[in-house]
């Protein structure tokens, strides 16, 4: 079982970066692919960034491609989520998810945390 926790989010004007922190308890957090998904109002929860279990490779959506980075540091069994270049249309409930999925943009993935809202003022 592995509990996932995010910190980080707020609100933050267009251009502005913030950086948000997925905590996981659990001693087999790094034998997991890492994700981050993101949900706005009245849409469907849409894949946003991806690292696998050892950082090495990362995958990202298009519409954050260049702009937000996924990095994870498994000795503190945490998954961060570097967002710069803030757009309004980034304005989400940002969730962390963890597991072995077939497919990294998709899942599906075993575990899940609760959320973290991230607000982008123009």
């Amino acid at each position: 079982q592995v509990n996932l926790v995010e910190y980080g989010g707020g609100l933050v004007q267009a251009g502005g970066s913030l950086r948000l922190s997925c905590r996981a308890s659990g001693r087999t957090f790094s034998s997991y692919a890492a994700g981050w998904f993101r949900q706005a109002p009245g849409k469907d929860r849409e894949f946003v960034a991806a690292i696998f279990r050892r950082g090495s490779t990362t995958v990202y959506a298009d519409s954050v491609k260049g702009r937000f980075t996924i990095s994870r540091d498994n000795a503190k069994n945490t998954v961060y989520l570097q967002m710069n270049s803030l757009k309004p249309e980034d304005t989400a409930v940002y969730f962390c998810a963890a597991g072995q999925p077939a497919y990294y943009t998709s899942g599906p993935y075993d575990y899940w945390g609760q959320g973290t809202q991230v607000t982008v003022s123009s």
